[in-house]
């Protein structure tokens, strides 16, 4: 008899250890590329290049160092994201939010930022050598020691509030 209840026990407890394993949370950068979904999510270093994110929600999240060369960052929400050192060259980042993001030091040659919202970003150090900048926000954003050299500042909107013909 005792061996039945044991046996019973023991079932129930994998069975029980089987359904919190399947109610774990994925870890960031799976959530990042599955559920386009990861607020406030560490994903420092990640290498995410080439990967589809349109139209992710990443607010709040770190991606310092990350990887993000000729993904499809468009749509996303990117506001208040720590993408200091990051790869975003051939990226497109064409209608994403990213307000009061910390770009400094990263690497946007020949991204594509039309339409872009980087108010108040700071891009100090960041190259955006040959990026596309058609139509960006970038008001009250930091440039200083930013390369932009041959980028497209058509129709954008400067730290100083002129814009660009």
């Amino acid at each position: 008899m005792n061996m039945i209840k044991n046996s019973v026990k023991l079932r129930f407890g994998v069975v029980l250890l089987l359904m919190l394993a399947s109610c774990a949370k994925p870890e960031p950068r799976q959530q990042a590329i599955q559920d386009k979904k990861c607020v406030s999510c560490d994903l420092k270093g990640s290498d995410l290049s080439q990967t589809d994110l349109q139209q992710a929600q990443l607010n709040g999240s770190d991606l310092s160092n990350a990887n993000l060369s000729q993904s499809d960052l468009s749509g996303g929400l990117l506001d208040s994201v720590n993408l200091s050192g990051a790869n975003l060259s051939k990226a497109n980042l064409s209608k994403a939010g990213m307000s009061l993001s910390n770009l400094q030091g990263a690497n946007l040659q020949n991204a594509n930022l039309q339409g872009a919202y980087l108010r108040g970003a700071d891009l100090t150090g960041a190259d955006l050598s040959s990026a596309d900048l058609t139509g960006a926000d970038l008001s009250a954003a930091k440039l200083e020691k930013a390369n932009l050299q041959g980028a497209i500042l058509k129709d954008a909107l400067m730290p100083d509030g002129s814009v660009k013909p």
